[in-house]
C-alpha cells in the first residue's frame, strides 16, 4: 500500500535535504525504521526523489567533449569497469539512459520509440512521475514472417504507460514489407495514415542501434526479420547495422540501399526533424553503426559506455 504523499514528502525532506539519519526520522515522526525505509523507497519510485550525479572533469568529460565537436551531440558517458560482459555494460548504459529520458518527458509530449533489445533493457529503469497527455507512438513496424513481434513492442510501451499514464498507440505493420509495392499501398490505408500523422507531432524520439556483429545480437539480425538473401544484400551495400530498422552505411548513408524501400520506420531524413533524439548504445561492436547513425544525424543526444566512446574517437 501506498504511504500518504504528506509522509513521503517530509521523510525524503529530513533525509535527502537536512541530512537526518533514518533513526532520528523514526524518532521525529513517531515510526519505526523500516518504515521510514519504505517511505524513502516510495519517494524515489515515485520521482518525489530524482537523484543526479555530476561527474568531475575527466576522462569522461573529455570524451563527451570530443564526441560533441565531431557529431553536433550531447554525449552521456557512462563508466563501466574494464572487463564487463556486455550484459552489464548494457545494464549500466540502460539506467543512465532510463534517468535521462524520465526527465526529458514533459506535459502534452509525443514521445517516438524503436524496439529492440536496447530499449527493452532501458525502459526497467524509467522514474515513475506525473505528467500529463503523454502519448508515447511506435515508430517502426515489428511484425516478420515468423511472428507479430508485439508482445516484444508491448512490453516496452506498457512500462512508458505505467511509468507516465502515457496512451500507447501501436503501429501494426512488418518491420520489412516483402515488396516496395505493398508498403506503398498500405502507406494510403487511413488506420496507417493516423499513426503516420502522429509520427509527424513526436518531440522525444528514443531508439538504439543495430549491429551486425556483437555479444547481444541486435533483435532485428536474431529473430528471423532478415533471410539469407536480405543479408546478402546487406553485405554488398557494405551495411553496418540499422536505427529504426533503417539500414546504414558507416558513412551515415542510407537512401541508395534497396532494402529501406520496404523498411517501415522512420527514415534519418524525417527522425532529424524531430526535436530531441536520444540514442542508446551499449559495446564496442556496434560503434561502426553508431558512427553511421550520428554522420547520418540522427540523434541529438547519445547514452553510451566509456569504452564505446573511446573507440569511436578513435575511429573518428
Amino acid at each position: 500500500m501506498n504511504e500518504r504523499a504528506d509522509e513521503v514528502f517530509l521523510a525524503a525532506s529530513l533525509y535527502y535535504v537536512q541530512g537526518e539519519t533514518m533513526d532520528a526520522i523514526a524518532r521525529q515522526l513517531r515510526i519505526s525504521r523500516s518504515t521510514v525505509s519504505r517511505l524513502l523507497k516510495q519517494a524515489r519510485e515515485t520521482g518525489v526523489v530524482q537523484i543526479t550525479l555530476t561527474d568531475p572533469a575527466g576522462p569522461r568529460s573529455s570524451l563527451a567533449d570530443q564526441l560533441g565537436r565531431r557529431f553536433g551531440v550531447r554525449a552521456h558517458v557512462v563508466p563501466v569497469r574494464d572487463g564487463s560482459s556486455d550484459v552489464h555494460r548494457l545494464d549500466r548504459v540502460a539506467r543512465a539512459a532510463g534517468q535521462l529520458v524520465s526527465e526529458a518527458i514533459t506535459d502534452d509530449m509525443v514521445v517516438g520509440t524503436a524496439w529492440g533489445t536496447t530499449l527493452a533493457s532501458v525502459v526497467q529503469h524509467l522514474h515513475p512521475r506525473l505528467v500529463q497527455d503523454t502519448t508515447v507512438v511506435q515508430m517502426n513496424g515489428a511484425a516478420s514472417a515468423t511472428g507479430s513481434g508485439m508482445p516484444h513492442v508491448e512490453a516496452i510501451n506498457q512500462c512508458f504507460a505505467k511509468a507516465f499514464g502515457s496512451q500507447v498507440v501501436p503501429f501494426p505493420v512488418p518491420a520489412f514489407f516483402d515488396h516496395a509495392e505493398t508498403k506503398q499501398a498500405m502507406w494510403r490505408e487511413r488506420s496507417v495514415r493516423r499513426v503516420l500523422a502522429l509520427h509527424q507531432q513526436i518531440g522525444l524520439a528514443l531508439f538504439g542501434v543495430g549491429g551486425l556483429a556483437a555479444e547481444l545480437p541486435s533483435h532485428v539480425y536474431a529473430n528471423g526479420y532478415l533471410d539469407s538473401d536480405d543479408m546478402q544484400q546487406l553485405d554488398e551495400h557494405q551495411v553496418v547495422g540499422d536505427v529504426n530498422t533503417v539500414f546504414l552505411r558507416e558513412d551515415g548513408t542510407w537512401a541508395d540501399i534497396p532494402l529501406n524501400a520496404r523498411a517501415s520506420g522512420i527514415p534519418p531524413n524525417q527522425l532529424r526533424r524531430i526535436p530531441r533524439r536520444i540514442c542508446i548504445v551499449a559495446g564496442t561492436a556496434k560503434v561502426a553503426p553508431l558512427r553511421g547513425a550520428l554522420r547520418a544525424g540522427v540523434a541529438t543526444d547519445v547514452v553510451l559506455d566509456e569504452a564505446t566512446a573511446r573507440a569511436l574517437v578513435e575511429r573518428s
